[in-house]
């Protein structure tokens, strides 16, 4: 028959292994409380299985709870759908004036993003003709300013 210690890093390495197949970042600190008994029953073999237990449920749910504290995302910002900055720069010609309290319209020779007109948005006036440049893409509109 197996030992307890054995049977405690069994269940953790399945556990762990459970976690590179699905990836979610929940099951690890259930596979790694295992691990950590199989230690602890390795150093003392004698531990009753209730505390054992308990230890278990103890540690899995004590690290979950501090990982999820802790855990941050680094961009909270989604960009579905929408250029990540390779369009900044790129230079356009005013259709429709544009100033800071109206918005106006660009065009651009080769389309961008899907399309070659895009609406313009820009804290100084801009008239009609005028070449434009893209200084950052706000939603469905582009801040401009003056090439």
């Amino acid at each position: 028959m197996l030992e307890i210690m054995w049977i405690w890093g069994i269940l953790g390495l399945a556990l762990l292994g459970f976690e590179m197949l699905t990836g979610t970042m929940y099951v690890l600190w259930f596979g790694i409380a295992a691990i950590l008994l199989a230690i602890l029953t390795w150093l003392a073999p004698a531990m009753p299985i209730a505390l054992q237990l308990f230890l278990f449920a103890g540690l899995s749910i004590g690290a979950l709870v501090i990982w999820r504290r802790n855990y941050r995302k680094n961009s909270t910002d989604l960009h579905i759908g929408q250029s990540q900055g390779d369009e900044i720069g790129r230079i356009g010609t005013i259709i429709e004036p544009v100033s800071a309290r109206q918005p106006g319209r660009i065009q651009f020779a080769q389309g961008i993003m899907g399309s070659r007109e895009w609406a313009a948005v820009s804290n100084e006036n801009i008239e009609s003709g005028a070449e434009a440049v893209i200084v950052a893409i706000e939603g469905n509109s582009l801040r401009v300013k003056r090439h």
